[in-house]
């Protein structure tokens, strides 16, 4: 009987021995690993594996995994899991960076009751790069918010602009959302050229990674853009980086995706991974390897 090692109980169907993530197990004979949420702390067990068939990342991007992965095994990642807490997120900062949401928390703290005139999300022009399954649940949300969304990809396809466009689209931005995967071609993408491209007071939130935004060109623009940052780089933020000082810039520490919504759709994604393994059926999400893992 094939082994999983799982993040949560109750995942697998009949035909496969699961166990629960432990760190200190015996992963020798483990032909599926369902990587815990987060996962950096489990990445060592992997060379631990020589069975090792089919890798499941519960992010979307697996950039770090490539280097890893057995040789002929299938790796799968979590698109589409994250959509909606990210979107979410992103929004959320947003409306947060747009209405000074963090200036009143502030004055709330000191108790000082000091009205100001915000900026606003509505009649905004907000160009996200980065529309995939992510980018766009935050451009459906966004619309309802009545700003004028312009997607922007890797290559332009019908009503979405290419990132070659780029140059073009930034000076009419009031909003820039980067919602990337770090890649040779996007590895600070978002440097000091583009920053210069946009008018004094624009807002550029990343919840990609934190190496799209080149951070040192982020701290020389001298807070003239605003900022609203969930991964950063380096990340973890050290206590005395610049960036946390940085006027006009609000940090999160890299949890756009693990909202309470996450976790009951992870849990049903596995579950049907599994299921399809046993069944010998194509899996879903498949970024390496054969799409039907065999044991």
């Amino acid at each position: 009987m094939m082994r999983a090692l799982v993040p949560w109980d109750g995942l697998a169907p009949a035909g496969i021995r699961a166990d629960v993530y432990d760190d200190a197990a015996d992963v020798s004979d483990v032909d599926c690993f369902v990587l815990p949420y987060p996962q950096a702390t489990a990445l060592p067990l992997i060379a631990r594996m020589p069975r090792l068939r089919y890798l499941q990342t519960l992010y979307a991007g697996y950039d770090d995994l490539l280097p890893l992965l057995p040789a002929g095994a299938t790796l799968c990642n979590g698109r589409g899991l994250h959509d909606a807490s990210t979107a979410e997120h992103a929004l959320g900062l947003i409306l947060a960076a747009q209405r000074y949401l963090p200036t009143w928390v502030r004055n709330q703290d000191r108790h000082e009751w000091r009205q100001q005139y915000t900026a606003s999300l509505a009649d905004s022009t907000v160009v996200i790069v980065g529309y995939g399954s992510i980018g766009q649940a935050l451009g459906r949300r966004l619309v309802a918010c009545e700003a004028t969304v312009v997607p922007v990809a890797s290559r332009p396809r019908e009503g979405v602009h290419g990132v070659a466009e780029l140059p073009a689209l930034l000076p009419t931005a009031d909003i820039v959302v980067l919602v990337l995967p770090l890649t040779s071609a996007t590895d600070r993408l978002f440097g000091a050229d583009f920053l210069a491209l946009l008018r004094d007071g624009a807002l550029v939130i990343n919840v990609g990674r934190g190496r799209v935004l080149d951070t040192e060109a982020l701290l020389a623009a001298g807070g003239r853009i605003r900022a609203a940052l969930d991964v950063t780089d380096p990340e973890p933020l050290p206590a005395d980086h610049p960036l946390w000082n940085l006027p006009g810039v609000i940090i999160t520490p890299h949890v756009a995706g693990g909202s309470a919504t996450f976790y009951p759709r992870a849990r049903r994604f596995v579950a049907e991974q599994l299921r399809r393994i046993v069944a010998g059926e194509p899996l879903h999400n498949v970024v390496l390897g054969p799409s039907i893992v065999s044991f």
